[in-house]
C-alpha cells in the first residue's frame, strides 16, 4: 500500500511540474513576442493557444472526475508502465520548453510568417516538424495511460490530434511558400513522430 501511496505522490508532482513548466514557458513566449508586428504573412485560426487550454481543461476535468476509467488493479507491470508514461511527458515537457527556445521571434500565437523570419529545423526540429504539439499530443496519450482513462485517451485522438494536425498544415502551406527547402525537410522529418 506504501508504494501506491509513494507512486500516486510521484504521479502528481511530475505531471504538476511539467504543467507549470509548459504553461509558464507559453507565458514567456507571449510576453517576449505576441505584440511583434513586423509580420509579412498571416493566417488566422482557429486553433491557437485558447483553445489549446480550452482542451487541456476538458482533459483535465475528465481525468479529475475519472470520467471514462476502468480498473486494472495493481501490478508491477502496471508500475513500470506508469514508469514509462512518466518518462514520457518528461521528455515531451523537455521537446516542449525547448522547441519554444530554438522557436524564438519565429514564435506567434496565431500563423504568422515575419520579414525576418527563418526556418528553423535543428534541435528538437531536427527530430519532429512541429514538437509542441507533438509533445502535447505525447504527454495526453500518457497522462491517459497512467490514469486508466479511455474516455481522456478518446479525447486526445478525436480532437487534440485533428486540432493539432489542421494546425500543423496551415503553418506548413506558408513555410512552404516562403522557403525553397522546406520541402525537403518536410520529406526527411514527421510531423509529430520521428521518421526512422
Amino acid at each position: 500500500m506504501n508504494l501506491l501511496l509513494v507512486l500516486n505522490w510521484l504521479i502528481v508532482v511530475i505531471i504538476g511540474l511539467c504543467v507549470f513548466s509548459i504553461v509558464f514557458a507559453v507565458f514567456i513566449d507571449f510576453l517576449e513576442f505576441h505584440p511583434r508586428k513586423n509580420q509579412k504573412k498571416e493566417k488566422k485560426s482557429i486553433v491557437e493557444t485558447g483553445t489549446m487550454f480550452l482542451f487541456f481543461f476538458l482533459f483535465y476535468f475528465v481525468v479529475r472526475f475519472q470520467v471514462g476509467v476502468f480498473n486494472l488493479g495493481f501490478s508491477i507491470w502496471r508500475s513500470i508502465l506508469i514508469f514509462l508514461c512518466l518518462l514520457i511527458i518528461i521528455f515531451g515537457t523537455y521537446m516542449n520548453v525547448r522547441g519554444r527556445f530554438y522557436l524564438g521571434k519565429n514564435w506567434s500565437n496565431q500563423i504568422k510568417i515575419y520579414k525576418d523570419h527563418y526556418l528553423v529545423s535543428s534541435g528538437p526540429y531536427k527530430i519532429v516538424r512541429h514538437p509542441l504539439y507533438a509533445s502535447l499530443i505525447w504527454i495526453f496519450y500518457a497522462c491517459s495511460i497512467i490514469y486508466l482513462n479511455w474516455a481522456a485517451f478518446l479525447l486526445n485522438s478525436f480532437i487534440f490530434v485533428p486540432m493539432m494536425v489542421y494546425r500543423a498544415r496551415q503553418e506548413e502551406k506558408l513555410l512552404s511558400e516562403q522557403f525553397k527547402n522546406y520541402r525537403d525537410y518536410k520529406n526527411k522529418t514527421g510531423m509529430f513522430f520521428p521518421k526512422w
